[in-house]
């Protein structure tokens, strides 16, 4: 007898969910900011995640670093021109468990319309069903990619010869999951 397996549908809990990236600004100091509206699916057959297909989108008009004048600069075309690239998006092409709890996650990363794969690294938390009978799951994810890449190219020359905003941008997520 056959044994079919069942597709699992997540769903990114937004509300217990961050989005956040970091930049080295002039040098000598950290800029942090995220993307407060966001959306991801995720689509398994196991129940440790392997070999998920994962979808998720972030809309660029959501940028959030705390200060408007710089989040209206990110809007616009110096660097992510939301009017005309109003999200950024990411399809997996392989989740791939490395430990216990530790995966590699590949995939396809779109802003400005440029699409590049990124590795990205993935601790996996676990799963457990809250008090409304919802079960869900946690990961933490984080990588580097190059703004550059992207499209992302502007930048200015301080007074002492240094670059206002570096190329490397550190992504830092933690998701969590909800199983439809």
């Amino acid at each position: 007898m056959e044994t079919t397996q069942l597709t699992k549908t997540w769903a990114i809990d937004a509300a217990h969910s961050e989005i956040h990236f970091k930049v080295k600004h002039m040098m000598v100091s950290i800029v942090t900011g995220s993307f407060d509206e966001f959306e991801g699916s995720v689509k398994t057959e196991n129940n440790d995640f392997e070999d998920a297909k994962i979808t998720f989108t972030a809309k660029i008009d959501s940028i959030n670093t705390k200060n408007v004048d710089r989040d209206n600069h990110l809007k616009s075309d110096d660097f992510f021109n939301a009017e005309e690239f109003p999200e950024l998006k990411f399809t997996s092409k392989s989740f791939r468990k490395v430990e216990e709890d530790e995966y590699i996650l590949t995939g396809n990363l779109t802003i400005r319309n440029i699409t590049k794969e990124v590795e990205l690294g993935v601790l996996y938390h676990g799963q457990a069903v809250d008090p409304y009978g919802n079960t869900k799951a946690g990961f933490e994810i984080k990588g580097k990619i190059s703004r550059k890449d992207f499209g992302l190219s502007w930048n200015a020359i301080t007074e002492a010869g240094s670059i206002v905003v570096a190329d490397p941008i550190k992504l830092d997520l933690n998701i969590q999951l909800i199983l439809n």
